[in-house]
């Protein structure tokens, strides 16, 4: 291990086989012990660290940066193409304007060029609410202070799935350190949160017991629709 630098105390180890995540604190002939977060000392055989797989975050600990991966689930029902009134609003954002600007362009002269019958939605190229939300939250990504900005940042739209339509944020804050990078997180997950119903789109979220409550108030107060009583 030490020849091919596979682990050094201080290093940050984790093996679910043996209930090890945390620092390395001791490395012997025999034994490798680490000190697991939540203080605990989980002790490991030397041998077992030759013989099977662990993590090290050692380079995510001297890259400077730590991995964000994390996404929201948008209710599919809200996808919709933009308004006019919905793209004079967005264009008030200094982060979109200059999006907004060159997406019309590109999309007015395709219609053009093909000289589409724009009166049916099924022609020609518009703007939606979703596309528009992911180049804001790239360009949001792009100006954070907290973000690492030499590093891999991207927005992407993964498959929809019967839990709607995932948008994965993938950026790396400018901090390693535990504390510091979930409050980036949160916060950036706040904005998030914050500004979806700015673009008409509406978070997926399974019925809790409270909206099944409701619906039956409904049904006791005003019956059935369409069945009289």
């Amino acid at each position: 291990m030490s020849a091919n630098k596979m682990l050094s105390v201080g290093d940050w180890l984790e093996m679910s086989r043996y209930g090890a995540d945390g620092a390395v604190v001791d490395i012997n002939l025999t034994t490798v012990k680490v000190q697991n977060w939540d203080n605990t000392i989980t002790t490991i055989p030397t041998y077992a660290l030759i013989s099977d797989s662990f993590k090290n975050w050692r380079g995510m600990q001297e890259s400077g940066g730590r991995r964000i991966m994390r996404g929201v689930r948008i209710d599919v029902s809200s996808v919709r193409f933009l308004t006019p009134q919905d793209i004079e609003a967005l264009r008030k954002s200094n982060l979109l304007n200059s999006y907004i600007e060159q997406r019309l362009a590109e999309v007015e002269r395709y219609n053009t060029e093909h000289d589409l019958d724009l009166s049916s939605p099924l022609n020609g190229r518009r703007l939606t609410n979703i596309g528009t939300f992911r180049a804001y939250l790239a360009a949001y990504l792009k100006t954070h202070p907290r973000i690492h900005q030499q590093m891999i940042l991207m927005v992407r739209q993964l498959e929809a799935t019967s839990e709607g339509v995932p948008i994965q944020i993938y950026a790396f804050t400018n901090t390693t350190a535990w504390v510091e990078y979930e409050g980036i997180q949160a916060d950036l997950f706040d904005h998030v949160l914050a500004v979806m119903p700015v673009f008409g789109l509406r978070l997926h979220q399974s019925p809790t017991g409270h909206d099944i409550r409701q619906i039956k108030l409904s049904i006791d107060k005003d019956g059935l629709p369409g069945v009289d009583a």
